[in-house]
């Protein structure tokens, strides 16, 4: 089977066959361009995606990231990014595999096509020329036997006419020869260029022309091998990555299976727990006493053995109600039955020796205890968001223990660093000793120290935070045993007194304001000063507030906002950044004063909008 036995007539037709197959090859190029730009489009916005929801550094996302299904999800963004590499892959080898030799290729088939088919015009146009040669040396033949022929019947016609002279017999006699020779002449001429023309078409038809299609076969069947290798590489290509691609899916699979629901419940814990007890139970109210009721001996007896006090002696009893906290959330625990009878299963009190109620009463009521202490506790509660102090008394113990140890582990971490430096610049000044020629020795003073100037500012900062470490797990008792202070009278027979840090570690933020030598004085008794929480009188609304932006409000002392909330407001921003609203007579606290537009009473002329 050859196209030069088979197709010997049809040039036309292989000629556009040809081009139709370097066409066909140029579409699959184009083709396998268009993946590989899909493959790097598809890549990239792989990428893109992985990077948007990766945590951002220093910020609350990356803390989030200690759970264990937050780490699993993080795992599954890196593992993205390598499945997006292998799509890379994937593209580059595509471009170098296929599409660059493929290009190449092609310029050399059409080159290759180019010179075939010009073979073959070049020998169709021989074959022509044969031909009309052969045409041309036909006709004259031909022309040339006519003419001889008219002019032999012109001799015999003269020869036969008597009027007509010798001479012009003659001379029609040696026309008619010279004819007879032309005629000769063109009919051995014709016969030797047919003879050629017979020759040269055998070859065009039998050999030019079958060695001519035979090569223009051959690279077409070259074009659709290397056009099917080339999808066989399209194919591998794929393969390839399809193993690297699995362990990217099973590395995500294994983070998935990964995830403890256990441990993160524990992080949960570890993260806001506050290190209080929760309240005790509540005592049984009796509204049918009178005011000033007497309570039995035996009651008393088991209150004071029990270390706990009326809460209140006449009127109605008041859980204290922090400042600036939300009245939904849970008050400090209220003080212990007095009785026995008012917990049902409650342990029994040692027995202490019988003191009459009134003598007691008497004695909390001449107390005249410091009422500063209060206002510094106060105080304390009232810190904002943006101005916590340095040792991190604004937080519950648990939570200060844990920030404390962490900025001791931090500061521990940069003398370790400065160490090592101080250790390097000391080798190279001994360096510098030994070997002038490599530089000055007394360049070095300078920079070590430095170095050892902050070592010992370092030092000093870190025993700071540890001193405040020691003093707060110092304050905490030991995991599993820990008791919080909810009575506001001690046990024996003298006035219960509460030191300022005791108050302090009960507070709702467990922020500490009073010097150490204040909470040892200080002390809580009398029901006057709880007033001072309770009964306090709301402050009265300045004016009012729009909310431009929604905040959360999670920090003590805060509250939250929605956008396009209107609030009250009681205080106006004192220069820190913080405006104090009220939502309603149970809500109220700080937001950041760029977060509202204030609209003042006082200010008839507009609005004051702090930005």
């Amino acid at each position: 089977m050859s196209w030069g036995t088979e197709l010997w007539d049809q040039f036309d037709n292989l000629e556009k066959h040809t081009q139709w197959g370097i066409d066909i090859l140029e579409k699959y190029i184009k083709f396998v361009k268009e993946r590989t730009e899909i493959e790097l489009s598809y890549a990239k916005q792989l990428r893109n995606l992985s990077k948007k929801y990766q945590p951002k550094k220093n910020s609350k996302e990356e803390e989030e990231y200690r759970y264990t299904a937050c780490k699993a999800f993080l795992s599954t963004l890196n593992e993205m990014n390598d499945y997006a590499g292998q799509h890379e892959v994937v593209s580059e080898n595509l471009t170098s595999q296929i599409l660059a030799g493929l290009a190449r290729y092609v310029q050399e088939l059409k080159q290759e096509r180019k010179s075939h088919f010009h073979d073959g015009r070049k020998a169709q146009q021989h074959i022509e020329t044969c031909w009309k040669q052969l045409e041309s040396s036909k006709r004259r033949f031909e022309r040339d036997c006519k003419e001889a022929d008219r002019a032999q019947q012109y001799f015999e016609k003269m020869d036969a006419d008597i009027n007509v002279t010798k001479a012009d017999v003659e001379k029609a006699r040696q026309q008619a020869q010279i004819r007879h020779q032309m005629a000769e002449d063109s009919k051995a001429d014709y016969s030797s260029i047919l003879q050629k023309f017979n020759h040269e078409q055998r070859d065009y038809y039998h050999t030019h022309i079958p060695n001519i299609f035979q090569k223009i076969q051959e690279m077409e069947e070259r074009r659709i091998v290397r056009l099917g290798e080339s999808m066989k590489t399209y194919a591998e290509v794929d393969r390839q990555v399809i193993p690297i691609i699995g362990k990217c899916l099973d590395g995500i699979v294994k983070a998935a299976e990964c995830i403890d629901e256990k441990t993160d419940s524990q992080l949960v814990i570890e993260a806001y727990k506050s290190g209080f007890e929760p309240p005790g139970d509540i005592e049984f109210e009796d509204y049918t006493q009178p005011m000033k009721r007497t309570v039995s001996e035996n009651s008393l007896s088991n209150s004071r053995g029990d270390g706990k006090a009326e809460p209140k002696f006449g009127g109605k009893p008041k859980g204290k109600l922090w400042p600036f906290i939300k009245k939904n959330k849970p008050p400090p625990p209220p003080p212990a039955s007095a009785s026995p009878s008012a917990v049902p299963n409650g342990p029994q009190s040692p027995k202490q020796q019988k003191e009459p109620l009134s003598h007691r009463f008497n004695e909390f009521m001449t107390s005249k205890p410091k009422i500063h202490c209060f206002r510094s506790l106060k105080r304390g509660l009232s810190l904002k968001l943006g101005a916590a102090p340095e040792d991190f008394s604004n937080l519950p113990p648990e939570q200060r223990r844990k920030k404390l140890q962490q900025k001791v582990d931090e500061l521990n971490k940069e003398i370790q660093k400065e160490m090592d430096q101080r250790e390097a610049i000391t080798k190279m000044k001994d360096v510098y000793l030994k070997n002038p020629q490599m530089g000055d020795p007394a360049s070095l003073d300078h920079k070590l120290t430095e170095v050892i100037q902050n070592i010992d500012k370092l030092r000093l900062e870190a025993q700071k935070f540890e001193a405040w470490l020691a003093e707060v797990e110092g304050r905490l008792p030991a995991r599993g045993e820990q008791r919080r202070q909810s009575g506001l009278y001690d046990a024996q027979p003298a006035p219960a007194v509460n030191n300022c840090a005791q108050a302090r570690e009960s507070s709702p933020d467990g922020s500490y304001t009073e010097e150490q030598s204040q909470e040892s004085e200080v002390k809580v008794l009398a029901t006057d000063f709880d007033d001072e929480f309770d009964d306090e009188e709301p402050l009265p609304a300045i004016g009012t507030c729009k909310a431009l932006y929604t905040f959360d409000g999670q920090n003590e002392g805060t509250i939250s906002v929605v956008e396009g909330e209107t609030l009250y407001v009681i205080e106006e921003d004192k220069g820190d950044g913080w405006t104090r609203i009220r939502r309603n007579e149970d809500e109220e606290g700080y937001v950041p004063t760029s977060y509202v537009e204030v609209y003042l009473d006082k200010n008839a002329k507009g609005a004051k909008t702090y930005i």
